[in-house]
């Protein structure tokens, strides 16, 4: 992976993307990070804000349009909304852009590890022995996420890995490697490793939308989302 993402307050990590160097032993299989573009969309919803705001102004110029003398006295009506509107969608725009630089997903053959946060960074270490399932979501185009379910009570704070956290999931928050390029084959090498640290075979169903389970027993399944 390049170093799109080694900023100034991250030049000093021991190993990319990393607290500390890796044990003896360990290896990283894959390191990536969200699409800005894939992650201001989906995550923070900037088209819907865009549509939602020209709503709001479209109904605005519907209001003046009775008393407006021209189109120049229109405009200057509409000058400090519009501008608000655009303020507002390039800080979300913005926001979006720093969330993505400043993330690193990394898998290695023992876990997988979220370096994330734009002000306070925080880094989570999710061991793979840890993970009760992971389910591949197919977003636009070939972009999606990829969901982790803990085991047991394992749980982080919504709050701390928001975006890269399932919606709507807070009592038992589920991290998510969130607008990934190319998750299916993100998918492919996380079962593998998963497969491997654990000693248990997965089987693969519809690499566009799969989701792998795992029982209280030592034996896996799979099924569609």
């Amino acid at each position: 992976m390049n170093n799109q993402n080694r900023g100034h307050e991250h030049e000093f990590e021991p190993q990319y993307g990393l607290p500390e160097l890796l044990p003896e032993g360990e290896r990283i299989i894959w390191q990536g990070a969200p699409d800005p573009r894939m992650l201001a969309l989906q995550a923070f919803h900037l088209r819907k804000l865009a549509l939602y705001f020209a709503v709001m102004l479209a109904l605005g110029v519907a209001a003046l349009l009775p008393t407006a003398g021209s189109v120049v006295e229109l405009l200057v009506a509409l000058r400090l909304p519009l501008l608000m509107v655009l303020t507002a969608l390039a800080s979300v725009a913005l926001l979006a852009w720093l969330s993505a630089r400043t993330t690193v997903y990394t898998l290695t053959d023992k876990r997988i590890v979220m370096r994330v946060g734009i002000v306070l960074t925080l880094t989570f270490n999710l061991p793979l022995t840890r993970i009760a399932s992971a389910s591949m979501r197919a977003t636009t185009g070939s972009g999606g996420d990829i969901v982790l379910k803990l085991r047991g009570t394992d749980c982080i704070a919504w709050f701390q890995l928001w975006p890269h956290v399932r919606p709507w999931r807070v009592n038992h928050t589920e991290p998510m490697l969130r607008s990934l390029p190319d998750p299916a084959a993100v998918a492919a090498l996380l079962s593998e490793a998963w497969s491997a640290r654990n000693g248990v075979a997965v089987t693969h169903v519809a690499a566009a939308d799969h989701e792998v389970r795992a029982p209280a027993q030592p034996q896996w399944q799979t099924s569609p989302t």
